[in-house]
C-alpha cells in the first residue's frame, strides 16, 4: 500500500512548506503538558511551568500561523492570515445576505449584478432566450443552441475570477475570418459546452464553475422560443433584432411557442427571494420576454418578496420612444397583470446637455418621471440619484444595489452607506402623495 493511499500523508509531501511548521506546533504542546504536569502554584518548581507553558503556547501559536500562511499562499497567493481572516468574514457575510432574483437580460442585468454581488451571494439572474441577433442569433441558428449571449454577460457580471479570465470570455473575434468574426470566445464557450454536455442548462452550471460565479444564472425557459411584436400601424415583427429596427409604437409582444414551461429552477428561486427585482434593460426585449414564460408571472405574483421595477434612464430608440415611467409599469401590467410592482426606482439626476445632444442624434432621451399617474398604478416611486454619467448614461451598480437592498429595511443588516447617495426620496405612490423624505 502506497502513501498515496492516504490522503493525509500528502501533507508530509517534501516542499509542501507544511511539515517544518507542524512539527514545530507539536513541540509548542510537549512543552504545554510538560510545563501542565508540574503546575502547582505552591511549588517551587512553578516559574519553569510557567515558562514552559508560555514558550509552548508561543510555538503553537506560531506553528499553526506558519501552516495557515503556507496553505493560503498556496491557494491565494499574495494573501496572508491577515488578509484571509477579512475575506473570509467578508465571504461569510455576503453568504448570509439576502436572496434576490434579478429578471431580464443584457447590460442592464450586468450593472444590477455588478452592484449587489459586493452585499450578498444569494443571487438568482432568470435571463431571456429570445435573442436571436448577432453572435448568439449565428449560434442559434447554426448549432441550433439557445443564444447564450445573456446568459454570458450575467456570469462575467457575477464571477469572482481573474480580470483576465472576464476578459477572454467578453472577447470579440474580429478580422478572424469569414467563420469566428463577430463571434464572442464566451458564447462559443456555452455553445461548446452545450454540445458536450448536450444540455443547456448544464454548460451554464459548468461555466460558472470556471468563472467562480457567486449566486447562480438560470435561462427562463428551455423552450427555443421567437419573440414577436405587434405595432399600433398593424405590421407584426418577428425577431427580437428586428423589433427596434421597425421603428414602430409597440403595442404588445409575444411568443411563439406560446407559454413556454418555465425552468422548475426559476419558480423556486422566486418562491424563496426576499426581492425580485425588473430590469434595467430593454422593456420589450430583456424584461417582458421572461414575463410571458408560464409561471414566471405568477412566481412573483405568489412570491412574499418585495418586488422592483427599475425603470431605464433613457428611453430606447425603436422601443420606447417617448415613454415615461408610468408607461413603462403600464406596458409590464398590460402583458402580465398586476401585482408585480411594488416599488419603482427612478432616477432624478439631471443628465448634462452634452450627453442629451449625444443620445437626441440616436433617437434617445431622458425618461420623464410623471409621479400622478404613477401613483394611480399602486405603485410607490423611489427616486434619487441611481444614474452614471461617464460616456454613457447608465445605472451606478452601487447606488442601484444600496437602493434595492434600503427597502428591505431592518430585514437586511448590511451597510447602509451610499444609500441613494444624492435626493433620497420615496413617493408615496401608494396614497397619491408624491412627497419626498
Amino acid at each position: 500500500m502506497w502513501p498515496s493511499d492516504f490522503p493525509g500523508l500528502k501533507w508530509l509531501y517534501p516542499g509542501m512548506r507544511i511539515k517544518r511548521w507542524f512539527f514545530l506546533a507539536v513541540i509548542g504542546m510537549f512543552l504545554v503538558s510538560a510545563g501542565l504536569a508540574g503546575w502547582l502554584p505552591a511549588s517551587p518548581r512553578f516559574a519553569v511551568s510557567l515558562v514552559l507553558v508560555v514558550s509552548g503556547l508561543a510555538l503553537v501559536a506560531a506553528g499553526l500561523r506558519q501552516v495557515v500562511r503556507s496553505v493560503v499562499e498556496a491557494v491565494r497567493p499574495g494573501q496572508g492570515p491577515a488578509d484571509l481572516a477579512t475575506a473570509v468574514y467578508a465571504r461569510r457575510q455576503k453568504g448570509r445576505g439576502p436572496r434576490v432574483v434579478g429578471i431580464g437580460g443584457g447590460t442592464g442585468m450586468g450593472t444590477l449584478l455588478r452592484g449587489l454581488k459586493e452585499h450578498t451571494d444569494n443571487l438568482t439572474a432568470i435571463v431571456t432566450v429570445a435573442d436571436d441577433g448577432g453572435s448568439s442569433g449565428r449560434l442559434r441558428a447554426e448549432m441550433g443552441v439557445l443564444p447564450p449571449g445573456d446568459v454570458r454577460m450575467c456570469l462575467v457580471a457575477l464571477a469572482d475570477t481573474e480580470p483576465l479570465m472576464e476578459r477572454l470570455f467578453q472577447y470579440r473575434f474580429r478580422q478572424a475570418g469569414e467563420g469566428l468574426t463577430g463571434h464572442n470566445f464566451g458564447n462559443l464557450f456555452i455553445a461548446a459546452l452545450t454540445a458536450i454536455t448536450g444540455d443547456f442548462e448544464e454548460a451554464i452550471k459548468e461555466s460558472s464553475k470556471v468563472l467562480a460565479v457567486r449566486g447562480q444564472v438560470l435561462p427562463s425557459t428551455l423552450t427555443n422560443v421567437v419573440l414577436h411584436a405587434e405595432l399600433a400601424d398593424g405590421r407584426v415583427i418577428a425577431g427580437e433584432s428586428e423589433i427596434a429596427r421597425a421603428r414602430g409604437r409597440v403595442r404588445r409582444v409575444f411568443l411563439t411557442p406560446s407559454a413556454p414551461p418555465a425552468l422548475p429552477e426559476a419558480l423556486a428561486a422566486l418562491a424563496a427571494a426576499e426581492v425580485v427585482v425588473l430590469g434595467p434593460g430593454s422593456l420589450y426585449t430583456s424584461v417582458l420576454p421572461n414575463l410571458l414564460v408560464h409561471g414566471i408571472a405568477e412566481g412573483i405574483r405568489r412570491s412574499p418578496a418585495v418586488k422592483v421595477y427599475v425603470c431605464n434612464v433613457m428611453t430606447q430608440p425603436g422601443e420606447t420612444d417617448g415613454y415615461t415611467v408610468s408607461d413603462h409599469v403600464q406596458a409590464i401590467l398590460d402583458h402580465a397583470g398586476p401585482g408585480l410592482i411594488d416599488y419603482a426606482l427612478v432616477n432624478t439626476l439631471p443628465v448634462p446637455s452634452n450627453l442629451r445632444r449625444k443620445y437626441q442624434e440616436q433617437g434617445a432621451e431622458p425618461v420623464v418621471y410623471d409621479p400622478e399617474r404613477l401613483a394611480g398604478m399602486g405603485v410607490t416611486a423611489v427616486t434619487g440619484n441611481l444614474a452614471s454619467l461617464t460616456d454613457l448614461v447608465r445605472h451606478d451598480p452601487e447606488r442601484l444595489a444600496q437602493a434595492i437592498l434600503a427597502l428591505l429595511g431592518p430585514k437586511w443588516k448590511g451597510s447602509r452607506r451610499g444609500r441613494l447617495r444624492a435626493g433620497d426620496g420615496r413617493d408615496a405612490g401608494q396614497k397619491g402623495k408624491g412627497q419626498e423624505e
